[in-house]
């Protein structure tokens, strides 16, 4: 499968937390992720918004993954038409963390998309709340030693699908793992993902981020309908 993951670069991640999180990058432990079974693509975004994400990639790509944090607002409002045309025909998409508030995911879900949210890290325990999903295979919970707490009201629309609830040790809870249905796509919520904590190196958020790339992705006739034969290279390589 064709997966390109979008991560932003931001001064939180070259601070002395972000570094002890991720010392090899927040980007290519993302990347790693979904690299096992795909052909992986990473790319960059940053205050001058995405960079590389060109028409030839994105028509080739199966299943796109957002994180973004900073600088939402330097991604261009073209590309973000072209990418809710491309989930519209078929593309999965997963959106992680502070992505809720990217350009992108506002546009698909038609929303503010605003929530409440604690940046102080704290324990989160994800419930699943639809134990026979394809996404929970074999997770019921999900602990998270350290987190930014997210909580309702989380404006977005009834998901499609809902996987996951999140309670932090403060009390509140979150609509964690959400499926929204637009056109011939799939996308994928997932709260998790400060990038002072290292939540991705996590086995069970790792596997659930894998059984939901699988699912968001295209099949049968939808996935030859919209794959690019001549997608260039990934520029990931393991």
């Amino acid at each position: 499968m064709k997966v390109t993951v979008v991560c932003e670069h931001n001064r939180a991640m070259d601070s002395e937390e972000g570094k002890k999180a991720y010392p090899e990058g927040m980007n290519e432990c993302i990347a790693g992720i979904f690299s096992e079974k795909n052909e992986v693509t990473l790319l960059r975004s940053d205050d001058q918004g995405v960079h590389g994400l060109t028409d030839e990639i994105l028509e080739g790509t199966e299943v796109l993954v957002w994180w973004g944090h900073m600088h939402h607002g330097a991604v261009d409002s073209g590309l973000v038409e072209k990418i809710a045309n491309r989930v519209q025909r078929g593309m999965g998409m997963i959106f992680l963390h502070s992505a809720h508030d990217s350009k992108p995911f506002k546009r698909l879900l038609g929303s503010s998309c605003s929530l409440v949210w604690r940046e102080d890290g704290e324990f989160e325990r994800l419930w699943c709340v639809n134990p026979t999903h394809p996404i929970a295979r074999g997770l019921q919970t999900i602990d998270i030693p350290q987190e930014e707490m997210y909580g309702e009201p989380f404006d977005i629309p009834t998901p499609d699908e809902l996987v996951y609830i999140g309670w932090f040790e403060g009390g509140e809870v979150f609509r964690g793992g959400c499926v929204f249905l637009r056109g011939r796509g799939k996308i994928f919520y997932f709260n998790p993902g400060h990038e002072t904590y290292p939540t991705y190196k996590l086995p069970d958020v790792r596997r659930v981020l894998q059984q939901a790339c699988e699912y968001v992705a295209p099949q049968g006739e939808i996935l030859e309908k919209i794959c690019c034969p001549h997608r260039p290279e990934p520029s990931y390589k393991r």
